[in-house]
């Protein structure tokens, strides 16, 4: 049947991996609290993101405009960082047109650490190895199946601890300089 045992073994870990994420993760999640903003560029992805969240048992707060005229995404990357940093939210999620401004506004709220991925391997390593609290795409640069993509890899990855930590104590500490 398998052309090798290797071949079995690697699509079997393969089906586990597909598997976790799609049961685990939305029994893993349940209690979580995302706080979610986007500028008119991607008032669409907003809502669908929204709803994709909402399917998996998570509790979605919008601080985004729901409105299609032009705005301004710094408001909106604060609003998101404060609510995570308060603990009024667990976790940010951010979109703009590139995901890049937005995010550079919520990194300015001492106590977030907003990543911009474009594709899961760098959303599931910011978590594992920097503690991402935000994470932030572009509507303009990634469709929406790619963006589910991307929010299950961030959401189901665990921060390592570890030299990673002391990694992440560094990057803090140069907010008090």
């Amino acid at each position: 049947m398998w052309a090798c045992p290797l071949c079995f073994v690697l699509n079997f870990v393969l089906s586990d991996i597909i598997i976790i994420i799609i049961y685990e993760l939305p029994r893993r999640n349940r209690g979580m609290r995302i706080g979610i903003a986007n500028d008119h560029a991607a008032l669409e992805m907003k809502n669908e993101v929204i709803e994709y969240l909402k399917d998996k048992g998570i509790e979605v707060i919008n601080y985004g405009t729901d409105e299609k005229v032009s705005c301004n995404y710094p408001e909106y990357g604060e609003r998101v960082g404060r609510a995570v940093v308060s603990g009024e939210v667990d976790l940010g999620i951010l979109i703009c047109g590139t995901g890049v401004g937005i995010s550079l506004a919520a990194n300015k709220v001492k106590g977030v650490r907003a990543v911009v991925c474009s594709e899961p391997y760098s959303a599931r390593l910011s978590r594992q190895h920097n503690n991402t609290n935000i994470l932030a795409f572009g509507a303009r640069v990634v469709g929406i199946e790619l963006a589910k993509m991307i929010i299950d890899e961030w959401l189901a990855a665990e921060f390592m601890g570890g030299r990673h930590q002391t990694r992440v104590d560094m990057i803090m500490a140069i907010e008090q300089k």
